[in-house]
């Protein structure tokens, strides 16, 4: 943490957190609903080689943009989702739940396709299979139409903007274009969690956020860290103010136009689940943003807030509180 306070680095990260608190997110991407079922294996079945598990329990959590929505609401900022969802009994449990993390559903929109929902089978602490229902083709006609029109009331009322892509039809081309120039009308920062598909409709973005796997993939060839050359060139190439590659166990790596790039140590303590820890990083991002931040000091507060999450089991918030523990043993 920088040393922008009188009080030091330490005073300089209170000061981001306190002033995270009410701030605006709109988070405009695909929202999941993550559903765990729990159980026990006794026997083979008799109709199949395959385990019989004897469920136990059930468990459901937000996934996606909605989890990047119920990470900002854990910073004390005030997260609104922008997301499609179906007509079903996935849909309404995540209208609950962003309603129990205080985060209005106003902007979750009904189409006609099931809601993406992911359900993990898991026995004697491993997963037995996973089964996704979803469609994740493009949207297109009417639910476009109603999508921008969530997309442009929820950025004018906000502070920041995060563009959460999962490839699952939400962040259409003109979708992404139009949310990024209401965000430019507004002078508000936006932030990337890319994927596949649209990796270079992002231009202009404040942070593009992708991991080295997926900016590999992008790319078509390997990242070369150690290339002094590499990470400006791919800056430059994306178009965006800052590139930040996460990477793991290794930490991140900022890049800054002008060719500056910052190493930031992984702050990880503990690693017992890295999933849900992208979200955190990216909700982060978007609420230290909002509250003042630098780049540089938005990617130290979402790296201490990573290696917090990644220390608890499944896709979990982080506290403010929390944060300043990390920074504290750090």
């Amino acid at each position: 943490m920088t040393p922008h306070s009188a009080r030091g680095p330490r005073g300089r990260l209170e000061a981001l957190l306190d002033g995270m608190r009410g701030r605006r997110v709109a988070i405009v991407g695909d929202a999941m609903l993550d559903v765990y079922l729990r159980g026990d294996v006794d026997r083979i079945s008799p109709e199949a080689p395959v385990p019989v598990v004897r469920v136990r329990d059930r468990k459901y959590a937000l996934g996606g943009a909605a989890n990047v929505a119920q990470n900002v609401a854990a910073s004390g900022a005030v997260g609104t989702l922008v997301a499609a969802v179906g007509e079903d009994a996935s849909a309404d449990r995540l209208r609950t739940m962003l309603s129990e993390i205080g985060s209005s559903d106003r902007a979750l929109l009904a189409v006609h396709r099931p809601t993406t929902t992911k359900t993990r089978l898991v026995a004697r602490s491993q997963q037995v299979v996973r089964f996704d229902e979803e469609d994740d083709r493009d949207l297109e006609g009417d639910d476009v139409d109603r999508l921008l029109v969530a997309v442009s009331d929820e950025v004018a009322a906000s502070d920041a903007l995060v563009l959460e892509d999962y490839n699952k039809g939400v962040l259409v081309p003109v979708v992404i274009e139009r949310a990024m120039a209401a965000a430019r009308a507004r002078g508000i920062p936006v932030i990337v969690d890319p994927k596949f598909r649209n990796f270079f409709h992002y231009r202009g973005a404040t942070i593009f956020k992708p991991n080295r796997r997926e900016l590999e993939s992008a790319l078509g060839a390997s990242v070369r860290l150690e290339d002094a050359g590499t990470l400006p060139a791919t800056l430059e190439r994306l178009g965006a103010e800052h590139l930040l590659l996460t990477l793991g166990e290794r930490g991140m790596a900022l890049v800054s136009s002008g060719g500056t790039v910052d190493h930031i140590s992984s702050a990880a303590r503990e690693v017992y689940d890295v999933v849900g820890a992208g979200d955190t990083v990216t909700a982060y991002l978007a609420t230290s943003l909002a509250a003042g931040a630098t780049a540089l000091e938005a990617a130290v507060v979402a790296n201490l807030a990573a290696g917090v999450e990644v220390g608890k089991l499944g896709a979990a918030t982080v506290a403010p509180e929390e944060i300043l523990d990390a920074f504290d043993a750090s």
